[in-house]
């Protein structure tokens, strides 16, 4: 047995020898040209960059693509150049600019790369290519950047720009690293997750004086890109360019609806400005320079700014006295000019004529109506019941709320409550006589451009209505189309408002938006503003029968309604209907901008 132990302990002690021989073998020989290989060359991990997806109108006309550009690197240990001046000239740099970003590289680490230089052209990276070569330890990368063909639709399309700290912090899939890209607003930002694709990377062999000598690990380790998805809207580009040629030089918006769908044909804001100053090199000096001129130019009016609807307002006042049978079709009563300022003349109205004229005090009895129903007999305490009643039938045309449009960021408005006139005079403190503004749209009431266009969508549909959308397809996969709302209002008392309307383009106070080819139902509004002219208001829609475009329009310090909303609104539905301008004279007229001072 104890032999049998002595050759068990030499076996033991041999295979413990082999090991350490076969581990000192390995450390001599392959470890060593290991460490020739680690000393002569670096792998780098160069991220292949997907093309962000291609954003197209609903007529397949491409809006924003994408452009190549260069992101540079710089690797402090390889760095090495022997004509400075050459090196300072390809990159437009200073020779502080570049100490300080080799100083800054080095704090990082003089290993590992750091960026150098971003978002070079294609142009720019062509004409220094054949000088990369004598530029030791300065890699470049492809990098696309976003490229609008046509400057429209920058406030609903958003921006893009390279990701900050705090959205670095917060990113819990690690997709991103300092430097990307991400959308910052409107559909560049909503659609991220469909529109940036997803990273590659390949791992590739440089020697010390940074020259590519292959692949690493043969490119197993190599991930491929997947581009971004394509985003089609349902923007009709050759109007959006024309609302916008119309828009110059003025401040307001315009909101265009297919009302069959709610489909958003046309929405823009003025002042604006050309998205390609917010893509590339030059986004934070571009950015600065928006955020910072006076007149807004980065503002969404259309979805942000907030009016009072003034006369429009009225059209829905009368749906709400005849579903509430407080008046009927062929009351007539007469009307003096005692209550509230006005423009219509005294005389007998009924409510089709009271819409044509625009009769401010018979709105005025009429809201007193709607808020005083005698169901109680404290004054104080019917308004108040009466004013619930009020506001939620305003709110079922979508006043007061966002409308579900999560595309951008959207202002609700504001549709007073008892509870505001509570808060602000004391419970069982007010009553009509505080709120009677309302009556002609004006007080506290406030709506938007994309409201107001969502109302004249219900109009032309005679009580009903869909969310406005924008987004019609993601990668050729349709959007499901919102869900249909109606309007708790009887559809013939919708037939009977749209009548006075096409009679106030015909002949009332939207005469100016009249054509003979068009029949065009409307209502003006010459909306109170207190720090100046002001503001011209329109909704509408044509033609009266199967409505293929509903529109709201505010122009501001413009004065009349009539003027410019009602022209420039009349000019856009033309254009989508006829594909061209008939009445040249009305262009030029609204292209002037001339609306306060000429006589009507």
């Amino acid at each position: 047995m104890s032999g049998d132990k002595s050759l068990i302990f030499k076996i033991f002690l041999l295979l413990i020898s082999l090991i350490i021989l076969s581990r000192l073998f390995y450390l001599q020989i392959y470890e060593d040209k290991y460490q020739e290989l680690s000393e002569n060359n670096t792998v780098h991990l160069e991220s292949i960059y997907p093309s962000r997806g291609i954003i197209s109108d609903r007529n397949d006309s491409v809006i924003v693509e994408n452009k190549p550009t260069y992101d540079f690197y710089i690797i402090p240990k390889q760095f090495r150049v022997q004509d400075t001046l050459e090196l300072l000239r390809s990159f437009s740099i200073s020779k502080e600019e570049l100490i300080n970003k080799l100083n800054t590289a080095q704090r990082y680490s003089i290993h590992r790369p750091s960026i150098f230089y971003k978002e070079m052209d294609h142009s720019s990276f062509a004409s220094i290519q054949s000088k990369l070569y004598n530029f030791k330890g300065i890699f470049h990368s492809p990098k696309p950047t976003r490229f609008y063909r046509s400057p429209i639709l920058p406030h609903v399309l958003g921006y893009v720009s390279e990701i900050g700290p705090s959205q670095l912090n917060s990113d819990s899939t690690n997709y991103y690293l300092q430097g990307d890209l991400i959308g910052m607003s409107g559909i560049e930002k909503t659609y991220e997750k469909d529109l940036r694709g997803i990273k590659g990377y390949k791992l590739k062999l440089y020697d010390v004086n940074g020259i590519s000598v292959g692949s690493f690990n043969d490119g197993n380790d190599d991930r491929i890109v997947s581009n971004g998805k394509n985003i089609k809207l349902s923007i009709d580009s050759q109007l959006q360019l024309y609302v916008e040629k119309l828009l110059k030089g003025k401040i307001g918006s315009v909101v265009a609806i297919e009302p069959s769908s709610g489909q958003i044909l046309a929405i823009a804001s003025s002042p604006s400005y050309d998205p390609n100053l917010l893509s590339g090199r030059n986004y934070s000096k571009n950015f600065l320079n928006l955020q910072t001129d006076t007149l807004k130019p980065i503002y969404n009016r259309a979805l942000m700014a907030t009016y009072p609807p003034g006369s429009m307002f009225k059209l829905l006042q009368s749906l709400i006295g005849l579903e509430k049978q407080l008046i009927n079709y062929d009351d007539e009563i007469y009307i003096n000019l005692n209550n509230i300022g006005d423009l219509a003349p005294e005389g007998m109205y009924d409510l089709s004529k009271a819409i044509v004229k625009s009769s401010n005090n018979y709105f005025f009895k009429l809201f007193r109506k709607i808020i005083n129903q005698n169901k109680n007999s404290n004054t104080y305490v019917d308004s108040r019941i009466g004013l619930e009643e009020w506001s939620k039938y305003v709110k079922m045309f979508g006043l007061g709320s966002n409308l579900n449009f999560a595309t951008s960021s959207v202002s609700k408005g504001f549709v007073p409550s008892p509870t505001y006139y509570n808060s602000y005079y004391g419970i069982n403190r007010w009553k009509f006589s505080n709120i009677y503004s309302l009556s002609i749209g004006q007080g506290e009431l406030l709506v938007t451009p994309l409201q107001m266009a969502n109302f004249a969508a219900i109009m032309a549909n005679r009580g009903y209505y869909y969310n406005p959308n924008i987004v019609l397809e993601i990668d050729d996969k349709k959007i499901v189309q919102p869900n249909l709302i109606d309007i708790d209002i009887d559809e013939k008392h919708f037939e009977y408002v749209v009548n006075a309307m096409e009679e106030v383009v015909n002949s009332g106070s939207a005469r100016r938006a009249y054509s003979k080819d068009l029949i065009l139902c409307g209502k003006t509004s010459t909306v109170e503003n207190p720090f100046g002219y002001d503001h011209s208001g329109f909704i509408g829609f044509a033609p009266k029968s199967n409505p293929k475009i509903a529109i709201a329009a505010y122009i501001e310090n413009s004065g009349w309604g009539g003027r410019a909303a009602a022209s420039i609104s009349s000019l856009v539905v033309e254009k989508y209907i006829f594909g061209e301008i008939k009445r040249n004279w009305l262009e030029t007229y609204v292209l002037n901008g001339d609306f306060i001072d000429e006589e009507d």
